[in-house]
């Protein structure tokens, strides 16, 4: 990828890194290892230090490598299937599975188990990376995941997903107690300005994002919640919790910095999900019990006052 990048006042006067992750839409260590590999300097061909600072009318040249594209192959993965037949199949998914290849996760992903369990039979629209995926978990949600096994299917999915009659209700341990029983999160959600890998209701560029919750139990410190979303952005539910102040337990990207009550990733669980079938019509709803982990949190939490 070559680009040529020029500072406006606007988006002068910032480190160089945060610049170009922005501009570029890439991490900053991903834009800090670029730099000291050579592969953005100025127009003159002058290296750039890792501190530069922008300032109005500078000129950068980018010439990035581009990522390798990783394939993803059949692994003999078990799977927990919750639901499934010609046209779909709905996983419920363990907490730290991570839903398809990425960098850093070449295999041993809910999509390498999907391709031996489902052989030829997944949808081609996600790609070579992402088969037959309509709808994604983080890495730490455990929970229900429906793919699509034919490309109609998932066609009419993706509908259902844009029309918001495709239901996602999730179960989530909040830090402190959420004072109202029921609420709606209605703020828009994009990159964080500084931190790519981090999403933002601050972002200068956002795109609609609205959850419902309701708080099941309240504990000393904590709350057992429902969320239910309307839209599906990217940390959605961890991000509109935090907004409020009341992260996630153990979300260490948007609450506390430490792990908590045993968990270094948040607690957060997909319970529940309503969708038409995309052959027969009929409305499908399916749920998925609270996993260990999450009931031994609620277990160590102690005498609650359920709503």
């Amino acid at each position: 990828m070559n680009r040529e990048l020029t500072v406006t006042p606007e988006t002068a006067g910032v480190r160089i890194d945060a610049f170009l992750a922005r501009e570029l839409d890439m991490s900053r260590n991903a834009v800090q290892r670029a730099i000291q590999s050579g592969e953005i300097t100025f127009p003159t061909g002058k290296p750039i230090k890792k501190n530069h600072v922008t300032a109005s009318r500078d000129r950068y040249i980018c010439a990035l490598t581009e990522p390798e594209e990783l394939e993803a192959v059949a692994q003999n993965i078990p799977l927990d299937v919750v639901f499934e037949d010609a046209s779909v199949i709905v996983v419920n998914k363990p907490r730290g599975m991570v839903v398809h290849p990425a960098p850093g996760h070449p295999d041993g992903t809910l999509v390498n188990a999907l391709l031996y369990h489902c052989a030829d039979s997944l949808s081609g629209i996600g790609g070579t990376k992402r088969p037959g995926i309509v709808h994604r978990l983080d890495k730490d949600t455990s929970g229900l995941l429906l793919v699509a096994k034919t490309d109609a299917a998932h066609q009419a999915l993706s509908d259902q997903l844009r029309d918001r009659s495709l239901t996602r209700i999730y179960e989530a341990i909040a830090i402190g107690r959420v004072g109202q029983d029921t609420g709606t999160i209605d703020s828009p959600i994009g990159r964080h300005p500084a931190d790519r890998k981090r999403m933002s209701t601050a972002a200068k560029v956002a795109r609609e994002a609205v959850t419902h919750f309701e708080v099941i139990t309240r504990y000393n410190g904590y709350t057992h919640l429902q969320c239910r979303l309307e839209t599906g952005r990217t940390h959605q539910i961890r991000v509109h919790m935090a907004s409020l102040g009341h992260p996630l337990l153990g979300d260490l990207v948007y609450g506390r910095k430490r792990p908590e009550r045993g968990l270094s990733g948040q607690c957060l669980h997909a319970r529940s999900l309503g969708f038409d079938h995309p052959t027969t019509g009929e409305r499908i709803t399916l749920s998925s019990e609270l996993p260990g982990y999450f009931l031994d949190v609620l277990g160590k939490l102690g005498p609650g006052e359920t709503v």
